[in-house]
């Protein structure tokens, strides 16, 4: 009797059927994000949306982001947790696109693994369609690549890119920025998605496990580290259309390079603004690994957000309106800065952060003590 034929591709380490698998298992989730605009159904090689929502403006201006979680994914590997890294990979692209003032239409995503083990890859995209609809966004498309010899099994890494649109007459940045503008400061959940090799590279030197209990956390190590990123796309749009005035000037995304650099990007050229950090106290994860290290929270503040996710540069009559608006959506906020455009006091600031030729800030003063 003749042998059954073998599949040389499963042979070189490529599991077609668990790839399979693991859409099935997603399907659900990912249809859930698709309202009427999405066409084509699930499974196609491209997604579809129907863009004559577009006719609706005047003038409207596509805004797009790519980015991924980086280092973040190895802490959901090492504990076998895959759940919340979605919503982080969401936050990382899609939070990037309010930035302008667009609202969110559609993301993919692009999870390349070494191999596919289905309940793990269903995990994550449910995590990134969950997120996708908390920020109102369509999650269109997607790819899972399995690389066998390039990636450990236990390997993965996750990227997305998203679409939004804004009408151009309301695109927020640092061209709207005026003297006197108050810089309100939006409460980050965590670490978010930022600093890990840093991070990792504390615990790994302090002999901590993932899985050790972490006394001043309430948790381990591995759960505390992978808090998920807060999502502020919807509080800010709604935001924006309660302070309908165009009060909001600029945003801010806190990711890689911290307060300083982030907040630069989107002041004008020639602006300023000195960050008050006395008026906040980073969250317990911040002083804990600055404790660990040996180092002051001060050296962290070009890798970590230290308790800060989103900055609004807002006119200085709305500030109480948009600190009570944002406090109805669950969200945190206070001053921590205002912009100046006269004479910059002496010493040394931040500028021309990513590239950018916008404005200068600098941190002064010392955190506060204790919780906000």
């Amino acid at each position: 009797m003749a042998a059954s034929p073998t599949n040389p591709y499963s042979e070189a380490g490529v599991d077609t059927a668990a790839g399979d698998r693991a859409v099935e298992l997603m399907k659900s989730s990912v249809r859930a994000t698709h309202g009427p605009e999405v066409l084509g159904g699930f499974g196609g090689f491209a997604g579809l949306f129907d863009a004559s929502a577009l006719l609706g403006y005047t003038k409207p201006l596509l805004a797009t982001s790519t980015d991924g979680v980086g280092t973040k994914v190895a802490i959901a590997q090492a504990i076998d947790k895959h759940d919340t890294i979605g919503q982080d990979l969401v936050g990382m692209v899609v939070d990037d696109i309010v930035v302008v003032g667009a609202k969110p239409l559609f993301m993919t995503d692009y999870i390349a693994c070494g191999k596919v083990v289905p309940e793990r890859i269903a995990d994550i995209v449910r995590g990134i369609a969950d997120a996708c609809t908390a920020t109102g966004t369509a999650l269109v498309g997607g790819e899972t690549a399995e690389h066998p010899g390039l990636l450990g099994p236990g390997d993965y890494d996750v990227a997305g890119a998203a679409t939004g649109i804004v009408e151009a007459d309301a695109v927020l940045g640092a061209d709207r920025v005026q003297d006197g503008d108050v810089v309100l400061a939006l409460a980050s959940s965590g670490l978010h998605s930022n600093g890990y090799s840093l991070v990792r590279h504390i615990i790994t030197g302090a002999g901590i496990g993932y899985g050790d209990d972490a006394a001043d956390l309430g948790t381990t190590w591995g759960e505390a580290l992978l808090e998920p990123t807060r999502l502020y796309t919807l509080p800010l749009l709604r935001l924006i259309e309660t302070l309908s005035d165009g009060s909001i000037h600029s945003l801010s995304h806190v990711t890689g390079g911290g307060i300083a650099a982030n907040l630069a990007r989107v002041l004008p050229v020639g602006s300023w603004a000195e960050v008050d950090r006395a008026t906040w106290s980073p969250s317990p994860i911040f002083r804990v690994l600055s404790d660990i290290s040996g180092t002051g929270l001060e050296s962290t503040e070009g890798t970590w957000n230290l308790g800060i996710g989103f900055l609004a540069v807002i006119d200085q009559r709305q500030k109480d309106a948009a600190i009570t608006a944002l406090a109805a959506e669950g969200i945190h906020a206070w001053q921590v800065a205002t912009v100046g455009t006269g004479a910059r006091p002496a010493g040394e600031f931040e500028e021309g952060a990513k590239g950018v030729d916008g404005g200068a800030v600098r941190l002064v003063g010392a955190y506060a003590d204790g919780a906000e």
